[in-house]
């Protein structure tokens, strides 16, 4: 049976350059309704695409024709129905992110990757950490921290010196970013279903914004953030490449 294929790409000529010659060799079809979409770019594009297309039951199937190709599979035009029938398949759920502002308001996002809160000025943020309601954290002096997905254990969580984890843990990663006091913390390990707030301090003086998958939120005050379980990203990966493989490899470079 042939695969209904929606391809889909960044808009960097060497993406648009790759969705010309699959397109022409393999025909598009649209998104509602496809099988498949394979999404050419980087990570970036890819986590867009993820998004964009939630509401829709094709899996997504990445290539990478950016810098950055962490969730992506490696680029041919050849043979693509079979490396898509013979793929693996990776859940991804998303976290949801609740911010509110100095001025009130309120913003909801999702993030695939994580989500963070870094300070906006020259002085460091102080921010209370809590778990499932319970102050874990008084007050952490800080670049910022963040609340790491699986899926996005490898990404900026790794480059703040945050563990990597198994893409079937049922935990997270909450990470400081150039923590200053208490200087020695390095993060905690979460249950999936546990729900943090961070309540920012001295929010005047050391204003902090919220970011979820680079939806940025400035001057919060405030910020939720929980597994939402009921939304199930489907990412497939070449056998032998899957996001699993990649992240026990990533450890051991």
């Amino acid at each position: 049976m042939s695969l209904r294929i929606a391809f889909c790409a960044s808009r960097a000529p060497i993406a648009q350059a790759a969705l010309a010659g699959l397109t022409r060799r393999y025909g598009d079809h649209a998104e509602q309704g496809a099988d498949v979409i394979v999404a050419l770019g980087g990570d970036g594009f890819m986590l867009q695409t993820l998004h964009r297309t939630q509401e829709n039951a094709a899996p997504v199937y990445g290539m990478n024709r950016g810098t950055v190709g962490f969730l992506m599979n490696e680029y041919s035009e050849h043979g693509l129905v079979e490396r898509l029938q013979s793929a693996e398949e990776a859940v991804i759920n998303p976290l949801g992110m609740r911010a509110i502002c100095a001025d009130g308001s309120e913003h909801r996002a999702l993030a695939i990757n994580e989500v963070s809160l870094l300070r906006q000025g020259p002085q460091a943020a102080k921010l209370q950490i809590s778990v499932d309601s319970k102050v874990r954290m008084p007050e952490l002096i800080c670049d910022g921290a963040l609340l790491a997905t699986p899926a996005g254990s490898t990404a900026y969580n790794y480059s703040a010196h945050g563990p990597i984890l198994p893409i079937g843990a049922d935990v997270l990663a909450l990470t400081a970013v150039a923590a200053f006091r208490p200087r020695r913390w390095r993060g905690a390990l979460l249950p999936k279903a546990a729900e943090v707030r961070f309540d920012v301090l001295e929010a005047d003086k050391r204003p902090v914004m919220a970011e979820a998958d680079s939806n940025a939120v400035r001057d919060v005050v405030q910020v939720h953030i929980r597994s939402e379980p009921s939304i199930a990203h489907r990412v497939l990966f070449d056998p032998g490449h899957g996001l699993e493989e990649r992240l026990i490899r990533e450890q051991f470079v």
